[in-house]
């Protein structure tokens, strides 16, 4: 049911709240996949980097219940929506939300702030939308803003030396993605996200430590929907029942 164009919805089975537009770009699979990667430890702190309405923060708030999260957006609807959502979750005391731009660099009070930093930031660069002459459409949820190696590298600055950097990305941005991590750290880890068996993936989670030097591996990987087009047993684990996306 919408409210004042909002809408309630829940996720992982109903254990989390997430308030979002009834209407537009709302909280995907990606989010939720994104949130089921991050490691943490207890009272770690954790950036999320356009966090919009909250679907990987408030799933990982979920999933981690002794870590703190913060999330960033350029846009003070979703931000406000993120906040109230936190409340609407009871977990307004460690999961906190501020309207920021990416593309200001990372301030001295954010640099090398948190233990973890997360994003499934914008997909498309702008000059692969149809903007017909008019800039100021671009969605900055779908559409670049900041280029790409910039957006990884304000994550870096943000992150505590041996921290880990997770980002969700469109699987044919792979090669744009890892470019833009490997200045940052080592122990890159790529994990393939397929539609259905034989289908060729089309998002992947990649993975890094700050400063690292361990080499780069990719792990089998997750099929999301079975024959009938319902969600894979190994879906349904981590899109349901909150399990990790991969064990430890």
């Amino acid at each position: 049911m919408s409210e004042n164009g909002v809408t309630a919805d829940r996720v992982l089975g109903g254990r989390v709240k997430i308030l979002q537009p009834d209407a537009g770009y709302r909280v995907s699979v990606d989010a939720i996949l994104l949130a089921a990667a991050v490691r943490t430890g207890g009272g770690d702190t954790v950036l999320d980097v356009g966090c919009g309405d909250g679907g990987a923060t408030l799933c990982l708030a979920w999933r981690e219940p002794d870590v703190s999260i913060h999330g960033i957006d350029v846009r003070r609807d979703a931000v406000a929506r993120l906040r109230d959502g936190a409340a609407e979750n009871g977990w307004q005391d460690r999961v906190s939300a501020t309207r920021y731009d990416v593309g200001a660099g990372a301030t001295r009070q954010m640099a090398n702030g948190y233990d973890a930093v997360m994003s499934n930031p914008p997909y498309l660069p702008a000059e692969r939308m149809d903007l017909r002459g008019q800039m100021n459409d671009i969605n900055p949820a779908l559409t670049e803003t900041v280029p790409l190696a910039d957006w990884v590298a304000f994550m870096a600055a943000c992150l505590r030396e041996g921290g880990g950097l997770t980002l969700v990305h469109r699987a044919d941005r792979l090669p744009d993605l890892l470019s833009a991590m490997r200045p940052h750290g080592g122990g890159i880890t790529v994990y393939p996200i397929w539609p259905r068996v034989g289908e060729p993936a089309r998002r992947v989670i990649v993975s890094a430590r700050k400063g690292s030097k361990a080499p780069s591996r990719i792990l089998p990987g997750l099929v999301l929907h079975g024959p009938d087009g319902s969600f894979s047993d190994a879906a349904a684990a981590v899109l349901e029942d909150g399990r990790p996306l991969y064990p430890e």
